[in-house]
């Protein structure tokens, strides 16, 4: 075909299919980069960032919402991901494609410039100012959005209370103010970009405008070429919709790269526990399982009260001791300190005489179990629960399933059948069991399940953790009347540690009083 056109012909449309193919394969170029390093960018945040909350200090989750976080997650690793090189892509392709138009009106009609000058200092100023508006209402449509996604996740945990307590319209009325809220700044967003439609409407009216005016007068003076007057009028008609693209794209990223601060600002301003280990522990350590507090002074926020006050106390080689006190009396805070939760105000914890603050924090917490109140299980198998990281035999499992009889239970568990909020605390027990740890930890874990449960977990700790030191925070004072030493805790003090026969006798003891208190109830 091209064979039959004339020499100049095919010259020039030899010309405009090398322009076309070139600019084909440099666009799909531009787009697999941009793809490739936004994937690799969202990657390596996500990582860090999952890195970074996975190895937080416990006080950060007391400090920052679950919401905020997931949208942490969500939104702003889904904006990096997608969104930005997406939209980096449109803006390098908007900026070179506002040059090239500009820069072929020039060629057609020099004298251009006369009216674009004036035109620039007017286009920076209308971009500047949407751009701080629109990067300010992005912002502030994220942090309304996190108070939304926050209400929404609690709302589903708490489901039940708040039907029990018929208080949904409560909550319904509250997610609504929190939608209108984050409604309103994505309204006045749309209202800011077209407020910047309008004016750069104008712009390109302008610049049409003197297009037609200079042409006009050069065919007056018979000095145009039909030409180069066409091609740049044609351009002129599509500037309205290149800068506006432009200024669309340049806010858009900066808009985008919002969620790259907030996410630069929790990899910044969240502190890790430090797993640095300042001393290697003797090679036995850790065979009588000694925990001596002294003088022990714990904050979880620099600002608040002590949660334990001048805390002074030590067990014995393998003893059992259980640890009562009211609400708030600080026995949950026992058990954050002695695995370095919280990091000590004032004060030392020993065991076996080695300062457990010179330790790193894996020899510390592997040395040592702990069942909590409420149990966490993983979705997956019993097996992937009980040894997540597969360092025990079948064989190992099975024995310990049957010293904490679930044996039974498992053999007849199917995929549809859930366990009971009891049988998921006997699985916590045969993690403990399987650990063979020195020093157990029990968290009330008798606190939510029934008296039979209750007896199963009391009877496993009497039978599988004789050579162990065992510390019961308990929620019925009942259930350690049996340990060798009680620890009264009151305002984050020790009040008494005694056995409980010798408390018992003492009418006039803290002790005694919780023990009726938990008799009559």
């Amino acid at each position: 075909l091209i064979s039959w056109l004339d020499p100049s012909t095919r010259y020039y449309l030899t010309v405009y299919v090398l322009i076309a193919l070139c600019n084909s394969l440099f666009t799909l170029f531009r787009a697999f980069l941009f793809a490739y390093g936004g994937v690799c960018a969202a990657a390596a945040l996500h990582r860090l960032l999952l890195l970074k909350i996975l190895r937080a200090k416990l006080v950060i989750f007391d400090i920052l919402p679950l919401g905020q976080i997931l949208n942490r997650f969500s939104s702003d690793v889904y904006t990096v991901d997608d969104s930005l090189p997406f939209i980096a892509n449109i803006l390098l392709a908007q900026f070179f494609g506002v040059i090239g138009t500009l820069s072929m009106m020039v060629y057609g009609l020099p004298q251009l410039c006369f009216v674009l000058v004036p035109l620039v200092p007017i286009y920076l100023w209308l971009q500047n100012h949407y751009r701080l508006t629109s990067r300010e209402l992005k912002r502030l449509g994220s942090v309304t959005l996190s108070p939304l996604y926050s209400h929404f996740s609690e709302t589903l945990q708490g489901l039940v209370t708040i039907r029990a307590f018929r208080a949904v319209p409560r909550f319904r009325r509250e997610n609504n103010v929190k939608l209108e809220a984050n409604q309103k700044a994505q309204l006045a967003s749309q209202a800011a970009a077209q407020w910047l439609s309008l004016r750069l409407q104008l712009i390109g009216v302008a610049m049409l405008t003197g297009v037609s005016v200079l042409a006009a007068l050069q065919h007056q003076f018979n000095i145009a070429d039909p030409g180069l007057v066409g091609l740049a009028i044609s351009y002129a008609l599509s500037i309205t919709g290149s800068l506006g693209g432009l200024v669309n794209a340049f806010a858009e990223t900066e808009r985008e790269m919002v969620s790259v601060e907030r996410l630069d600002q929790y990899l910044r301003e969240v502190t890790v526990e430090d797993l640095r280990e300042k001393l290697t522990p003797p090679p036995f350590w850790l065979s009588q399982g000694v925990v001596a507090f002294n003088n022990v002074t714990l904050k979880y926020r620099p600002h608040i009260s002590p949660s334990l006050r001048s805390v002074t106390f030590s067990t014995r080689p393998a003893e059992r001791v259980g640890v009562v006190g009211r609400t708030g009396a600080g026995k949950s805070s026992l058990l954050a300190a002695l695995f370095r939760l919280v990091e000590l105000h004032d004060g030392e914890i020993t065991i076996d005489s080695v300062n457990i603050a010179h330790i790193g924090l894996m020899q510390l917490r592997s040395r040592m179990a702990v069942i909590p109140q409420e149990a966490t299980l993983f979705q997956g198998t019993v097996r992937e629960n009980v040894d997540p990281l597969g360092q025990y035999t079948d064989g190992s499992i099975w024995t310990a399933l049957h010293r904490c009889h679930l044996a039974g239970v498992v053999r007849d568990l199917d995929a549809s059948q859930n366990l009971s909020a009891g049988q998921a605390q006997l699985l916590c027990l045969v993690r403990a069991v399987l650990h063979n740890a020195k020093i157990l930890c029990v968290d009330e874990a008798t606190a939510n399940v029934d008296e039979e449960t209750d007896k199963l977990i009391q009877q496993t700790l009497r039978t599988n953790f004789r050579q162990s030191t065992v510390i019961t925070i308990a929620h019925r004072v009942r259930t350690i009347l049996d340990c060798d030493r009680v620890l009264v805790m009151g305002n984050g003090t020790v009040l008494e540690f005694d056995t409980p026969d010798k408390l018992l006798q003492d009418r006039d003891s803290h002790f005694y009083q919780l023990l009726h208190q938990d008799y009559d109830s």
